[in-house]
């Protein structure tokens, strides 16, 4: 019985948040890696998108909140998400007419990009703060448990219980649906074997008739989306936060680059590894260990390698550890 109440304490605190979360920093890795691959430079811009297109998705769902609409067990800001895509999608498309371009057709060296996009990202945060504020905004409505602790102690009688979040379930389910579809898109479609081809050889894409401006609008309409469903899923599970976006690019950019950058399968492995590090490692592992160990040996302090307010920094050292000695990452993506 202790061993099942130790697994089940392992369940609730560290298998399923950090299953939820990996599948939110695989879909923002998404991102980063189209736009590595096949734009080739690194968007610092990213997060900040995610928080555009959030911020959209929580405007809407205030609107229809307001107007009375609702989805039942299920948060409104599901319907919203369609204009959170809109908006992300028509300010991201502005900043590449208006920004981007210049440079691509100045064939500037992707560092440059990189600090471009860093203005960018400034900007957006700016914005964002300025229409909605810098303050934490909670937009989940619906059932908050699919099931509860206090419903699986009594149908079980373990003395642990499982909480199972509604944004959880929605959370992996989602990112499962947008990922098949991305996959089958990329590998069955033309549009999407002709960004493949762009990606592996721009040149020889060119000669064969690839329309490179239509490849990079569609791009950037793929990585608004992925943003975008990213963002809602993380505000949805979370809480919405101009701020919180623009820490989340170091796991994102974290998880790509251990996947491999430029590698969509290696973004989403990177994701649940960035997401099962931060979570174990900032986890007190002392409510698990006292189901598994001897009453003699159970342990007095909290057993937590880092405190959760350094959950951030966990991404950081990965990310180092795997530039200086796998640049290449997990899947041999694209070394930087």
């Amino acid at each position: 019985m202790d061993l099942l109440n130790g697994f089940v304490a392992l369940a609730n605190f560290v298998l399923i948040p950090a299953i939820a979360y990996g599948s939110q920093l695989a879909l923002g890795a998404l991102g980063v890696t189209l736009i590595y691959g096949i734009l080739r430079f690194s968007n610092f811009a990213h997060g900040d998108t995610m928080a555009v297109g959030t911020m959209f998705a929580v405007l809407t769902t205030w609107g229809l909140q307001a107007m009375g609409v609702s989805l039942g067990p299920l948060p409104t800001a599901l319907l919203a998400i369609p204009i959170g895509i809109l908006g992300a999608t028509a300010l991201v498309l502005l900043t590449d007419r208006y920004v981007y371009k210049f440079y691509r057709a100045q064939k500037a060296k992707p560092v440059i990009l990189v600090i471009v996009s860093m203005g960018v990202m400034f900007i957006y945060n700016g914005l964002t703060r300025i229409i909605i504020g810098p303050d934490d905004y909670r937009f989940a409505d619906g059932e908050r448990f699919v099931i509860s602790a206090r419903t699986f102690r009594d149908m079980t009688g373990l003395e642990e219980g499982l909480a199972l979040r509604t944004t959880q379930v929605i959370t992996v389910v989602t990112a499962v649906i947008v990922v098949a579809a991305l996959f089958w898109f990329l590998n069955k479609t033309r549009t999407g074997k002709s960004m493949r081809a762009f990606s592996d050889n721009e040149d020889l894409a060119l000669l064969s008739g690839i329309n490179p401006e239509r490849v990079v609008l569609v791009t950037w309409l793929i990585v608004a989306s992925l943003a975008t469903v990213a963002g809602v899923l993380y505000g949805l599970d979370k809480s919405f936060k101009a701020f919180t976006y623009f820490q989340l690019l170091l796991p994102i950019f974290a998880a790509a680059i251990v996947g491999g950058l430029g590698n969509p399968l290696g973004a989403i492995a990177g994701g649940f590894v960035i997401a099962f590090s931060e979570v174990g490692i900032t986890y007190a592992w002392k409510k698990v260990l006292v189901y598994l160990m001897p009453p003699a040996l159970e342990p007095e302090g909290l057993v937590q390698i880092l405190s959760t307010e350094y959950k951030f920094a966990v991404s950081f050292v990965i990310l180092v550890i795997v530039l200086l000695f796998r640049p290449t990452g997990l899947f041999r993506g694209k070394s930087i």
